[in-house]
């Protein structure tokens, strides 16, 4: 089997934390045999959407993994960017019947919490990889 090409789009907003994030999945990545195909930054993770929309319509990649932070704040605001952002993400998923997956770490967290969580990367890429080699099996079988 070929290695599965996957688009990165990785917001910048939180980007001490997002960073680690992006090293992470670009290693678990590689450990995994996988190839980062493109990567596009975005300010934050609301912008996620229209990038993942961008690489999907080029077609280059087998999936997309999404890496964001969002940090809790005085408003409810964080819960309205990751409930949009992750609901716009699944639709693309859906549309362009390839695996989009949700690495994007929040709401209602802290700075402290967000560092704990930087291996959400790590999950999202391995989802990414193994949802690519089992929607090729199930569509041989």
């Amino acid at each position: 089997m070929e290695k599965v090409k996957l688009g990165l789009v990785v917001s910048e907003f939180n980007r001490d934390i997002t960073y680690m994030m992006e090293v992470l999945a670009k290693e678990h990545a590689e450990f995994l045999g996988a190839e980062i195909a493109e990567t596009i930054r975005v300010p934050g993770a609301f912008d996620i959407p229209i990038a993942v929309k961008k690489m999907l319509e080029k077609g280059k990649v087998d999936a997309v993994v999404t890496i964001g932070c969002i940090i809790e704040g005085e408003t409810e605001h964080d819960e309205v960017v990751a409930q949009h952002a992750a609901r716009k993400i699944m639709d693309l998923a859906i549309e362009y019947g390839k695996p989009v997956t949700l690495g994007i770490s929040g709401p209602g967290m802290g700075r402290v919490a967000a560092a704990e969580r930087v291996d959400y990367a790590k999950r999202a890429v391995e989802a990414a990889v193994k949802l690519v080699k089992r929607l090729k099996e199930y569509e041989r079988g």
